[in-house]
């Protein structure tokens, strides 16, 4: 029993590890919303949406409204969106998103991991070109007609759109520059949206083994515990 308890414990210890990391970078990212649009949700629309990403992990709204009114005080951080590019360990290209208060610590970071794993911190646009910008919307498709909600979609933008029968949800692929006609016109039509990422997609596709695998973990579990590093991105399947 003392071994299925440390393990059961062991388990809750890390899964509340990662949701803590998940609500420090969401509330890094609330700040820049505030900052660039004001701290009034109903006339930002990039507020709203990460206020639904919050909600989606259970953020509580305690903590949601702490970061909004930090991000309106005078002293509260100023942070900046940064893509870094690279190459991991077996020549993977990755792309690195973050956001920093302190740019020059970020990439000290980011330098020695990829270094650690065998790989080189590249330059702007050295990867980038292998990757396209895609913006993807989950929204609950409970009573949703399919034939008139596809209507909508394609009105909005829609590039693709997958029905998930199983969970009652849909979730919609539009290009990065059609984010926000896509969240308006959702938004008009009353749809709940559950979740809205920003996220590159590749291009194309490199094959690793196993074993070359388990090392590109290494390296993306490594700076995913990096508070600055919102997301990373690579082209291994």
């Amino acid at each position: 029993m003392g071994r299925v308890f440390e393990k059961r414990k062991h388990k809750m210890f890390a899964r509340y590890a990662k949701m803590a990391k998940a609500f420090t970078k969401l509330g890094r990212e609330l700040v820049i919303a505030v900052k660039a649009g004001g701290p009034n949700p109903d006339g930002n629309s990039r507020l709203r949406a990460i206020m639904q990403n919050a909600k989606s992990i259970n953020m509580p709204k305690d903590r949601i409204d702490a970061a909004i009114k930090r991000a309106t005080e005078k002293d509260s951080a100023n942070y900046e969106e940064i893509i870094y590019e690279g190459y991991g360990p077996h020549s993977v290209p990755m792309l690195i998103e973050t956001a920093t208060d302190n740019p020059n610590r970020t990439v000290a970071n980011l330098r020695m991991y990829f270094s650690r794993a065998e790989g080189a911190l590249g330059t702007s646009g050295s990867v980038s070109f292998m990757f396209e910008r895609k913006a993807l919307f989950k929204i609950n498709a409970s009573g949703l007609s399919k034939d008139d909600t596809e209507l909508d979609l394609i009105d909005f933008g829609a590039e693709e759109y997958t029905w998930d029968d199983e969970n009652k949800e849909l979730m919609i692929q539009t290009s990065f520059n059609d984010y926000g006609a896509m969240q308006k016109g959702l938004e008009d039509k009353n749809y709940e949206v559950k979740e809205s990422l920003k996220l590159f997609i590749p291009t194309t596709g490199k094959e690793l083994t196993d074993e070359q695998e388990i090392d590109l973990q290494a390296l993306i579990d490594k700076m995913e515990e990096d508070d600055d590093v919102l997301a990373v991105y690579h082209n291994a399947q």
